[in-house]
């Protein structure tokens, strides 16, 4: 099952490896996808057995960085 999240604040490939790094520790997430969309909202598909949930979600993004918020798509 894919779920897709909207991540502003990633600028480049270290912001998407932190973020695919952070996301693919979350119980539940398979495997983690990234559109990159530079100062914009970069679309995150992440894919699972089922639908992670939010709020890890959210704290993994944020210990990626705190520069980064997200939003369910």
């Amino acid at each position: 099952m894919d779920t897709v999240y909207l991540v502003t604040g990633l600028t480049c490939q270290h912001c998407v490896n932190a973020v695919t790094s952070e996301l693919s520790e979350v119980t539940g997430i398979e495997s983690v996808h990234v559109d990159l969309v530079a100062g914009g909202e970069s679309r995150v598909t992440v894919t699972g057995p089922q639908t992670p949930d939010f709020a890890a979600v959210q704290a993994a993004i944020a210990e990626a960085s705190d520069d980064y918020t997200v939003t369910e798509a």
